[in-house]
């Protein structure tokens, strides 16, 4: 036990309270010494204490922050003893979720993603909702994503209590980023955050990504098309179901509206993201929030068309089934590769089909006689023991 006592120095005032003299233990920094305790192992801090499963259920139900963040962690852990704890606590939260608008955001570096962000998230906090905010970078194999600098962005947002700011880490798990991100948010549905605010930090296979989680898809441009319009790729703006100009305002104006008609041009050649929604081009700025409550009204309108329409439900259920055929796919992907059998065989079969002596399609044609899936699926088997 740590020993505490109390002094009262020379400079105090009769009968006032006495000032603690701290904690004996872990270092005092001030003379560099360790408690001789500490260094035998007599002297241990508390471990933060493991919550139960009741306990996550009940305090994500509830909309506790702190238990969320420790569910979401939860979820991110590469532990199969993790991973089962997690899904049947979210299995058990999965009546409470689907009701949230789930809306990606993307955009070239320097569109001013995060800023708008914020300042859209504290619109919509300040018209009574409840905002959770996912940052997904999957090209960055150091940071696993860039929430240290979305956090310091949205700097107001981040501080309210009806925001939530959460990272969406890549790889590492069954499902990678998707099945992380795609938890991730719906635990943040099942505490009681009505709009899910998804941001893609990357280009190409991160966009795919985050359409495949969400029901509207915003691409966030910056002012002065021309040129820079050679640098936009077509696929990624047949994503998206609104293309935002931000950055309209002051002296930029003028050239912000000349690049929204670049973009409403554009968007007259390509196919539409959603079906029955025509893709346009609109002005905002995350300083004077200029556009902002026209662009939730498109939102709404959006959701209001494609709902009345089926295609709302249509693509949740598209999103549903795709996310397990992916993770069908990459589960055996995993099985295969990391058979004993397989990976003994592979370096020889690489090198017959590098010399010419046999084709990829017969050495696939060999490599799947020899799989044993039950075999394979030995070592594998309880991952998905959840029960």
């Amino acid at each position: 036990m740590a020993n505490y006592t109390t002094t009262t120095p020379d400079w105090a005032v009769a009968n006032q309270s006495a000032v603690m003299s701290g904690i004996e233990g872990i270092k005092d920094t001030t003379v560099g010494n360790i408690n001789p305790a500490f260094t035998s192992g007599a002297f241990k801090p508390k471990r933060r204490m493991t919550l139960t499963e009741d306990e996550l259920v009940d305090g994500v139900a509830r909309g506790d922050r702190m238990i969320l963040s420790r569910a979401i962690t939860l979820i991110e852990s590469n532990s199969p003893k993790h991973f089962a704890k997690a899904q049947r606590v979210l299995q058990r939260l999965l009546p409470r979720t689907g009701h949230a608008l789930r809306i990606g955001i993307t955009g070239v570096p320097g569109a001013g993603k995060s800023t708008i962000i914020e300042a859209f998230g504290n619109m919509l906090c300040d018209d009574g909702h409840r905002v959770a905010v996912l940052s997904i970078d999957p090209t960055s194999s150091i940071t696993k994503g860039s929430i240290l600098g979305d956090k310091t962005r949205m700097g107001t947002l981040s501080r309210r209590s009806e925001a939530f700011i959460r990272p969406s880490p890549a790889g590492g798990t069954l499902g990678g980023v998707a099945r992380k991100s795609r938890e991730t948010m719906l635990m943040c549905e099942a505490a009681g955050y009505d709009v899910i605010l998804i941001e893609t930090v990357g280009v190409g296979q991160s966009e795919t990504t985050v359409r495949s989680m969400v029901d509207f898809f915003m691409l966030v441009v910056l002012t002065g098309a021309g040129d820079d319009l050679q640098g936009i790729k077509k696929g990624i703006m047949e994503l998206a179901d609104a293309i935002v100009v931000n950055k309209a305002d002051g002296d930029n104006l003028v050239r912000a509206k000349v690049t929204r008609g670049e973009y409403e041009r554009m968007t007259e050649f390509i196919r539409p993201a959603t079906e029955g929604w025509p893709t346009h081009a609109y002005l905002a700025s995350a300083v004077t929030k200029m556009g902002l409550p026209e662009l939730w009204q498109v939102i709404q309108l959006f959701k209001e068309t494609t709902t009345k329409s089926g295609v709302f439900q249509r693509r949740r259920d598209s999103q549903l089934l795709d996310w397990m055929h992916a993770m069908i796919d990459e589960h055996l992907h995993n099985l295969f590769f990391g058979d004993a059998v397989i990976m003994g065989r592979m370096p020889e079969i690489r090198e017959a089909v590098l010399g010419g002596v046999i084709s990829p399609t017969q050495a696939v044609a060999e490599l799947v006689k020899m799989f044993d899936i039950a075999r394979a699926a030995q070592k594998k088997v309880d991952l998905f023991e959840l029960s």
